[in-house]
């Protein structure tokens, strides 16, 4: 991923003073950081649904971003449709793989999940450089790519598709999780399975409902973001990693979590790449992640958990 399309364009006439230029960092930041949110809550549905982390989330936010660019420059679809049917396929893939691997796994040992999900990351990552190449790929921006004037900043249109589909999404689980019979079974799970079980929920069904879901939102990450960052078949592990560390940050398990460290991490992320260095910009999220496990494992959300042994 090239780092400099993640921080907006700032004026060539005249250099922006550090106010402006901090309000650009900020403004770049809440985008990126937006991203990973999404990733991020990808992350926790699976892992309130299984104890074990998804590590094939970043190929479905590679895969979504490719499958669209194969369905609009390939098929010639309009970019509307190639967005539906690129969720639906990436969608699909993920239930799929679930019957095939995990479903089989009846004693779902955390272990064996985790291992199973990066077999996943692999056969997805080669399937896509064998399908695609190794060339990075665009697509059109959804409303043009005239920059925005925000105060002394620019803002690109496309970075108010990201923030807003962000807030669609988190609002969209919000309301998903609270009042609908799934989101409410989805919730019982995460809590206690066997009580689940006995009250009649299906633990399996909901396990694979959760991939699907985690991937719809994955996938559609990776669309969102094609526009300003381009996508690769190798673009979807770092995107992961980044997810990984928001997830962390905000706490494991915890949905409104993955988006205040989303958030925080791309602004963190931006600032510290924008004043200090862009060398350092993946750097600065997995020192961001040390400190988090060295000081608080549970996150700035998550709750404190003592187990006896």
């Amino acid at each position: 991923m090239r780092a400099e399309v993640l921080t907006l364009n700032r004026s060539k006439e005249r250099p922006l003073d550090i106010g402006t230029q901090i309000l650009q960092f900020v403004i770049s930041g809440i985008m990126i950081g937006s991203i990973y949110a999404i990733i991020s809550i990808g992350f926790n549905i699976v892992y309130n649904a299984t104890d074990a982390i998804n590590f094939a989330q970043g190929e479905f936010v590679m895969l979504g971003g490719m499958t669209t660019i194969a369905l609009f420059h390939g098929a010639k679809l309009p970019l509307w449709a190639s967005f539906f049917l690129s969720v639906g396929i990436v969608t699909l893939v993920a239930m799929i793989l679930e019957r095939m691997t995990l479903h089989y796994q009846r004693e779902r040992q955390v272990v064996n999940l985790i291992i199973l999900t990066i077999g996943w990351s692999i056969f997805l990552k080669g399937s896509a450089m064998l399908s695609w190449g190794k060339d990075s790929f665009d697509l059109p921006s959804f409303s043009g790519s005239e920059p925005i004037q925000f105060w002394k900043a620019t803002l690109l249109p496309q970075a108010l598709w990201i923030i807003g589909v962000g807030v669609l999404i988190s609002g969209g689980l919000h309301l998903f999780f609270k009042y609908s019979l799934i989101g409410r079974a989805m919730k019982a799970c995460s809590f206690d399975r066997i009580s689940a079980r006995l009250v009649g929920i299906d633990d399996d069904w909901i396990v694979l409902f959760s991939f699907a879901l985690a991937a719809a939102i994955g996938s559609i990450a990776g669309i969102i973001i094609t526009p300003i960052t381009f996508m690769a078949y190798d673009y979807g592990g770092m995107l992961g990693l980044k997810g990984f560390c928001a997830t962390f940050l905000g706490g494991l398990g915890n949905l409104y979590g993955s988006i205040v460290g989303g958030i925080l991490l791309g602004i963190l992320e931006s600032l510290g790449a924008g004043l200090i260095s862009s060398g350092y910009k993946d750097a600065i999220a997995f020192m961001i992640f040390l400190l988090i496990l060295f000081f608080k494992p549970s996150g700035l959300l998550g709750k404190e958990t003592k187990e006896r042994v």
